[in-house]
């Protein structure tokens, strides 16, 4: 079974679409169970209906005709209760209903397994026989396993945009899919589709007018990978026998203009773009050959796709210089990166669209940082046909509307403009201190990393920074900034902020923060190599960086240190020697500044616990929510399928948030906060109450955070405190903190979805 189940899954994944996966698996699994009958039911999420797509023994003139609604018949039973249901006499089940047309009748046991991906059910996998017997445990985990498969083949076909979520998604007519809120706010505009660098399963479809110059755009870009291979191949002429030489010849065959070639030219005269139609030519070649049998000809899949991926790198290259972005362009892709930000000026972009990815993920932080709405992880979405489409983000409730009605555009048309006069209201807080309505003072800090945040955090009135994310230019570049480089950067930062405060992050790679010239492969990589572990490990990063950001501080004073990821005293201890190094030598060099103030991030437990013998060794510590409540709560914040686990205010995290403040108030040292929850009014209300001495935020949110904290009083938030510690549940903390603004006049920083 376990051979079989192996086949058939690699038949599907090498099927062109959704349809032909269907097929395939009705066919594989009746021959493999050795039953009569095999069908796939799906559902249509437009009507909750379960149509009849599939069947392999069943009247074929019933697919897309013949629907059960939930807990109809025993196929919405299956559908409804989520469970198998294994049946000898099926005609005896109360929920039995008999459908003439389907050619049922002479079947009598019935197996039927619900097809479930993210707790929502896809649709049901059917199998039938006419001998009445139970099938067999065997039978039923075979069947289960399988329509675990066909789910996340459902899934991805969804995402893709083979299948739509609902047929009106690719027609024009109007349909909401659900994702995470990654950034507040509203955008109206067009979609841009973003495709990952030379990915042939990336590749949006696009209908073109010019097809002269795509045809002439794709030859140009044949040429040049046919002359990479001759070069690669002559440069390996003496170290290679005839034979293996012979595979360069194989190549170049593939490449000629009248096998695959051809093909490619014919899709693009019929309007598709040379990018569109290289990725629909190779795919289709590729899965192709993954189906034979034969080893060495199933080995060629792994040639085409390669020559495919070379030669849509040098369409892609040519491409990228010729996008012309439209106003008001919301950009959309399966996973977008912090370099996709930097592609599109910024006076052109509206919003962010990517399917993978959650709210907390690096691009949705630099999203909030700008004030971009953005919805992460729109799984449903079929971005690939959404190129220039009308769009609507409501990043506030991590929806997104596709061809809206009128009246839903004017809705949110509506609740943009009320959002752009609260932002002209809450100007005139800038120069107004934080104070509680009794009189106690909380600074407002800002995260940049940006060189146009300076702007944006001055503009708001921020009082000093709380975390500048060193690794943003060093995530901009193709290689290690140099120290000089650096020091630059660094001075920029310093004399724009001078002399409030500058809180500098050392280098925090790993998790989601990759450098493309600096790769860490790793299986799970929020547990692995990150943070301080990397830069420890390599003294040389971390000496360069420090140095440069001491030589910074020169004339100024107003730096401040800030080490990552500090999970154990020993970690703190290897750090603080080779910072004191740096210094040692900078005096040396002759260059004279001052030891700067160095603090620590706390955003693993193990820093929880350790907080006060953290605190006696710095001069401050910096709580960082975000990874504090991934690794408390054991969610992956990049992971939309655990995305509603990740919760802030989970009772857990307002614990360890409370430890913590009362750990740097034994020892005498300042604390503050930098994740996310500072800039969130109902969060900053809590924080002030226990005690935390700066909150530190996307300056997007300083104005919001700082009319909150006006709006109330030490004694009454102290109380909310403890009102909310006593409770246990994470959606009613979240309730109450939202009554608890409406009842103080914040009504406008509570957002409800429209439907």
């Amino acid at each position: 079974m376990l051979e079989t189940l192996r086949q058939i899954v690699q038949e599907v994944n090498a099927a062109s679409d959704l349809g032909e996966a269907l097929e395939i698996i009705v066919s594989r699994v009746r021959d493999a169970m050795g039953t009569e009958v095999c069908s796939v039911y799906l559902c249509d999420p437009g009507e909750e209906r379960f149509v009849f797509r599939a069947t392999e023994g069943l009247n074929k003139d019933q697919i897309g005709v013949a629907s059960l609604m939930a807990g109809e018949g025993l196929v919405g039973t299956v559908a409804e209760r989520e469970e198998p249901l294994n049946l000898e006499n099926a005609e005896n089940h109360p929920a039995f209903r008999f459908f003439p047309d389907l050619g049922e009748d002479a079947y009598h046991s019935f197996l039927g397994v619900p097809i479930i991906h993210q707790r929502r059910v896809l649709g049901v996998l059917v199998v039938q026989q006419a001998e009445r017997r139970r099938f067999d445990e065997s039978d039923e985990a075979f069947l289960v396993t399988m329509s675990a498969q066909l789910a996340a083949i459902i899934a991805h076909a969804r995402v893709t945009g083979a299948v739509d979520v609902d047929e009106a998604a690719g027609s024009g007519a109007p349909a909401k899919i659900s994702g995470v809120a990654g950034a507040a706010g509203i955008a109206i505009g067009t979609a841009f589709i973003i495709s990952p660098g030379a990915d042939l399963y990336a590749v949006p479809s696009k209908t073109i007018t010019d097809r002269r110059s795509e045809v002439h755009a794709f030859r140009e870009a044949l040429g040049k990978v046919r002359d990479d291979i001759e070069e690669v191949a002559d440069n390996l002429g003496g170290e290679l026998s005839p034979e293996d030489h012979a595979l360069f010849d194989v190549y170049l065959g593939i490449l000629d203009d009248s096998a695959i070639g051809r093909e490619v030219v014919t899709l693009i005269k019929g309007g598709e773009w040379a990018q569109g139609a290289l990725s629909q030519v190779m795919i289709e070649h590729i899965r192709h050959f993954e189906r034979m049998e034969h080893s060495y000809l199933k080995e060629r899949a792994v040639d085409i796709k390669d020559l495919g991926t070379r030669v849509l790198a040098y369409l892609q290259a040519e491409d990228k210089a010729e996008h012309v972005y439209p106003d008001n362009a919301i950009l959309v892709g399966e996973e977008l990166t912090a370099s996709s930000l930097g592609e599109i000026p910024r006076e052109k972009l509206a919003g962010l669209i990517s399917v993978r990815g959650s709210g907390n993920s690096h691009v949705a932080i630099l999203a909030r940082a700008m004030g971009i709405p953005t919805v992460m992880g729109a799984l449903d979405l079929p971005y690939r046909r959404l190129q220039g489409r009308e769009l609507v983000i409501d990043g506030y409730n991590g929806a997104v509307h596709l061809n809206p009605l009128p009246e839903v555009r004017a809705r949110f048309k509506e609740i943009l403009d009320a959002d752009l006069a609260l932002s002209k209201d809450l100007e005139s807080l800038r120069d107004l201190p934080c104070e509680t309505l009794d009189g106690h003072r909380m600074p407002l800090w800002v995260n940049t990393g940006l060189q146009a945040d300076i702007t944006r955090s001055l503009e708001q009135g921020a009082e000093g920074v709380g975390l500048y994310r060193t690794e943003v230019p060093f995530l901009l570049r193709e290689r290690f900034p140099s120290e000089e480089e650096q020091r630059q950067i660094y001075r920029n930062q310093l004399e724009a902020f001078a002399p409030r405060p500058v809180t500098m992050r050392t280098l925090d790679i790993g998790g989601d923060k990759a450098l493309p010239y600096f790769p860490i492969e790793e299986d799970n990589p929020f547990l692995g190599w990150r943070g301080i572990r990397v830069t420890l490990d390599h003294p040389e990063i971390f000496l360069a960086q420090v140095r440069a950001m001491l030589k910074a501080n020169a004339g100024l004073g107003n730096l401040r240190i800030m080490l990552p990821m500090i999970c154990s005293i020993s970690e703190l201890d290897e750090a603080l020697e080779l910072i004191h190094r740096s210094h040692r030598e900078i005096l040396q060099e002759g260059i004279d500044t001052e030891l700067p103030m160095i603090g620590v991030m706390v955003e693993v437990p193990s820093a929880v616990y350790q907080a006060r013998a953290l605190a006696r060794r710095v001069d401050f510590l910096s709580v960082g929510s975000n990874d504090l409540t991934q690794y408390l709560l054991a969610v992956d914040r990049n992971n939309a399928r655990v995305a509603d686990l990740y919760h802030s205010m989970h009772p857990a995290v307002l614990s360890a948030l409370e430890m913590v403040a009362n750990a740097a108030r034994a020892e005498g040292k300042k604390v503050g906060i930098c994740g996310e929850l500072a800039g969130d009014p109902e969060g900053a209300v809590l924080l002030l109450a226990m005690g935390y001495d700066i909150l530190s935020m996307n300056a997007t949110s300083l104005p919001k955070v700082k009319q909150a904290l006006r709006s109330v009083n030490m004694a009454e938030s102290q109380a909310l405190l403890q009102e909310v510690l006593a409770m246990e549940d994470a959606g009613a903390i979240h309730a109450r903190l939202e009554s608890f603004l409406a009842d103080h006049g914040m009504e406008k920083f509570i957002h409800n979805p429209v439907a």
